[in-house]
């Protein structure tokens, strides 16, 4: 990696500590705002600051170990001198790196080893603990992979091209891409790049979409002149998915309890030309209600803990707690009890998770079906990080009568 300047280590400083001590300040907006003020960064400098920051929040309790105490507010720098030693990152002597005793961290590093494997994968205590007691010893394995770097994954936009034409389309653009055989839809880029700024992006030729998301709109089988029900479509990214393998016929009402996430996914629906999609906010129970039995096909993609996706949302970790988690499995179910009502008889429904623990996802749905014997499970798939793009769980549920 090159040298890293002033600059470029002062904004590093202030998105981490508006990341780590600010409460809502999320990883992905927080680098988006900094990035945008700085206009003048050249693509190299916004590369190494992007990764710098990533990695660092990635690794923070592994690098608190190496400084040899917590992540105070002010301990910010002393953190970005662990990780740039860690990783044997060229630095000048920064002012801001004054008073640190270098020869502390060094001794640490030369140790090669780490006290505990919360430490060593980079996680909170209670997370190691759950992690081991719900995956065995497959949680290892799991972890490793999270703490890689997520791929960047496209969803050709089949409404207005095909995978080789958004691969040609993207190449005129310098950015270079690949098909992945086993999804029909997705494009993997060979380096990270801001595909946001291409022409393809802004005329709607695509979705940046996992790979493992993208079997999930697979998986519920929408067919042309269905009525489908999005129950917690956020931004909509897999309801963009169903209104393309619907081809734009039929009905999609995309349901989700935030207004402004809906009013994203109407500007993503305009961009890529989905014209079967109806939005509805859930205010009160009444919106469920008056969908009972309409709906063919019905989608929920349910709050969880996102531990599938700490790849690519690695500060999740440090804002979730066990609480959370216990909280989040009584919504997820509660949610599932209330929300299969919406289905027609025979029709069906996927259950989904980003997340890797068997009680947010088999045993939830295990739960379900023994407290509903009208409802059936047609098949269920787990995809685990360490097979390469994120961690979901997807059920298909049929309703009997």
């Amino acid at each position: 990696m090159e040298l890293i300047h002033r600059n470029l280590l002062i904004g590093i400083h202030d998105a981490l500590q508006e990341t780590f001590f600010e409460k809502n300040k999320y990883a992905d907006k927080v680098i988006e705002r900094l990035l945008k003020s700085h206009k003048k960064w050249g693509s190299e400098d916004r590369k190494t600051v992007s990764e710098i920051f990533y990695n660092i929040i990635r690794w923070k309790k592994r690098l608190e170990y190496y400084m040899g105490e917590g992540a105070k507010p002010g301990n910010i720098y002393k953190m970005i001198l662990a990780y740039l030693l860690w990783s044997k990152t060229k630095y000048k002597k920064f002012e801001e790196f004054e008073g640190i005793k270098i020869a502390d961290i060094l001794k640490k590093l030369e140790k090669n080893t780490v006290p505990s494997k919360a430490i060593q994968h980079s996680i909170p205590d209670w997370l190691a603990e759950t992690l081991e007691k719900e995956l065995g010893d497959n949680w290892e394995k799991e972890m490793i992979a999270l703490n890689e770097q997520a791929p960047t994954v496209l969803r050709a936009n089949t409404l207005k091209t095909t995978v080789r034409e958004l691969m040609d389309e993207l190449k005129e653009e310098n950015v270079e891409s690949f098909s992945l055989k086993q999804y029909p839809d997705a494009v993997q880029l060979e380096e990270k790049k801001n595909v946001f700024l291409t022409s393809a992006f802004k005329d709607g030729l695509f979705e940046v979409q996992d790979a493992s998301s993208q079997k999930i709109g697979e998986m519920l089988d929408v067919q042309e002149g269905m009525r489908v029900v999005d129950a917690c479509a956020g931004a909509g990214g897999k309801t963009l998915h169903l209104a393309a393998l619907m081809k734009n016929k039929g009905q999609i009402i995309a349901l989700d309890i935030y207004e402004w996430k809906l009013a994203e996914l109407k500007r993503r629906a305009k961009r890529a030309g989905a014209h079967n999609i109806e939005t509805r906010t859930i205010t009160d129970n009444k919106v469920i209600k008056r969908l009972q039995e309409k709906a063919d096909r019905l989608l929920i993609d349910a709050p969880c803990s996102g531990l599938g996706v700490l790849k690519r949302n690695p500060d999740s970790k440090w804002k979730i707690d066990q609480e959370f988690i216990d909280r989040i499995k009584d919504e997820q179910q509660q949610i599932l009890q209330d929300y299969s009502k919406i289905l027609k008889k025979g029709g069906r429904m996927v259950y989904a998770t980003c997340s890797i623990l068997p009680s947010e996802n088999n045993e939830q749905v295990e739960k379900f079906l023994k407290n509903n014997p009208d409802f059936k499970l047609l098949k269920d798939e787990k995809i685990m990080p360490s097979e390469g793009y994120d961690g979901f769980y997807m059920a298909l549920i049929e309703r009997l009568k």
